[in-house]
């Protein structure tokens, strides 16, 4: 798109009111922009519709009129989760509009550099990693994007030597075209978000459209352990620093000693123990050339794709210029972000563990492998088409007992049968999805003993019952403290 003062007098529509919506609503209208926000939601349920209004923007609420989009449409700025086949979008693009997401003007304002986090799993981790580590080193950091305050608000504050370490998803990547991270990080891919993109190609498409305008300076931040990370290096310009937890790494951070690929197993404390988190920027072997980090056994976040996410977050800040010898004790004080493998309670011996953020199988598959006790798991939620049998060997191997509940109750309780559990429950709905929930926690409870834990991971979007994966974990831990 061309820079956002460019659009002086001209019509831009805003498609959404979400946060970032009205973030870019204000930003355009302060810009001299002639701004129409348009939202699905009824008045009612819209109570941004009146701020901006005071302001002068014009607000359309309830439906999407015919006449959004027309002849004298700039600019289409739609939020990133409203699907491409969206009325106001398709009639966008068959009269020649251009649409993005508030990404692609953030980045065009920003006068500071970007850290821009993606990847299927472990990126609210890895930029809150990122944040406290060049925190720790003085850089100033602001958190933004999926997290924390919306890009377009971040990058009209934040002065051009700080950074801004941004979470970006698939969605929000679709809709860029000259979005420039300097460093830029690819945590992992798996099949996920389908029902948004169609197929896989478009969803590593739209990943890859993280890396397409860096430059010579700018630095590439890879899985080197994931097929599809490691290929998207070929024909980067940018300098690739990749992370590896079972490869030893010439130049980049990896384990040492390398883990293995087995099935996921329980963690092995004293194997833990011996491994360490190095970086090596230079030849194999060069002793000046080589950084111990830390210990694996000391991060504070168990589980081996939090050590993943480690290593990628000790990349992204080296990356930013942070001392290697300064990175470690910020990652010995990191506990967490809620909703992500989150401690709960403890109730008759029995601990409980808020994962809602796991809205794949892949990501409830690394929860699972972080924890070393008997596990009774809730999980289920939004159908978006997979059949969850790669959650079989998990099943089979770690869990005591399944409780199901959504609209994949019966796909994963098939799943849990086939894996020869023998304690699966499936929950009907109740009349609101909190008592649904609450019913659920009982009969995971119910299942559970003295040093057992009972996970909330549920492998699915929320939407199905709940507005948010955050309203799903704050009513698991409701429940789970009121046993």
């Amino acid at each position: 798109m061309n820079h956002p003062t460019t659009y002086k007098d001209r019509h831009v529509v805003v498609l959404g009111l979400a946060r970032s919506g009205v973030s870019v609503a204000k930003l355009f209208h302060r810009l001299g922009a002639k701004v129409t926000v348009n939202d699905r939601k009824e008045r009612s349920e819209s109570p941004e519709a009146e701020q901006l209004e005071k302001l002068g923007i014009a607000v359309i609420c309830g439906y999407h009129p015919d006449s959004l989009v027309h002849d004298g449409t700039a600019l289409l700025v739609k939020n990133p989760g409203i699907p491409y086949s969206a009325p106001p979008v398709q009639a966008a693009l068959a009269q020649g509009v251009e649409v993005v997401t508030e990404v692609e003007v953030a980045s065009l304002l920003s006068k500071a550099p970007i850290i821009g986090i993606t990847g299927s799993n472990g990126k609210t981790t890895t930029t809150t990693m990122i944040g406290e580590l060049l925190e720790a080193v003085g850089f100033h950091p602001v958190v933004a994007g999926n997290i924390g305050t919306p890009l377009c608000e971040a990058v009209m504050d934040t002065p051009e030597d700080h950074w801004i370490v941004a979470e970006l998803s698939s969605f929000q990547l679709k809709g860029t075209a000259e979005f420039r991270p300097r460093v830029a990080l690819l945590l992992n891919v798996s099949e996920t978000h389908l029902d948004y993109h169609g197929d896989m190609a478009d969803y590593v498409a739209s990943k890859r459209k993280l890396f397409a305008n860096q430059r010579d300076g700018d630095t590439a931040v890879l899985n080197w352990d994931d097929p599809v990370c490691r290929s998207i290096g070929d024909g980067l310009t940018s300098r690739i620093l990749p992370f590896s937890l079972y490869e030893r790494l010439e130049n980049g951070v990896c384990v040492e000693p390398p883990y293995t690929k087995e099935t996921i197993s329980l963690p092995n404390a004293e194997e833990e123990s011996e491994r360490m988190i190095v970086y090596r920027d230079g030849d194999l072997g060069s002793e000046e050339e080589t950084c111990i980090i830390m210990p694996v056994a000391e991060l504070g976040l168990p589980g081996r794709h939090n050590a993943a996410n480690a290593l990628a977050a000790i990349a992204g800040a080296l990356a930013a210029g942070a001392p290697a010898a300064a990175l470690a004790e910020p990652l010995r004080r990191f506990r967490g972000v809620e909703h992500r493998l989150e401690y709960v309670c403890e109730h008759g011996g029995v601990r409980f563990y808020n994962d809602s953020k796991a809205t794949n199988p892949m990501a409830t598959t690394m929860a699972i492998g972080s924890l070393s006790a008997p596990i009774v798991l809730v999980a289920g939620g939004l159908d978006r088409g997979s059949d969850y049998m790669e959650l079989l060997q998990v099943f089979r191997d770690r869990l005591k007992g399944l409780v199901a509940l959504g609209e994949t109750r019966d796909k994963l309780a098939g799943v849990a049968q086939l894996a020869g559990l023998e304690r699966v429950e499936s929950v009907q709905p109740e009349e609101d999805a909190e008592k649904t929930l609450l019913l659920a926690v009982r009969k995971a409870a119910a299942m559970a003993e003295p040093g057992d834990i009972v996970l909330l991971s549920p492998a699915c979007a929320s939407w199905d019952m709940f507005a948010s994966y955050e309203q799903r974990g704050s009513m698991f831990k409701k429940s789970a403290h009121t046993l």
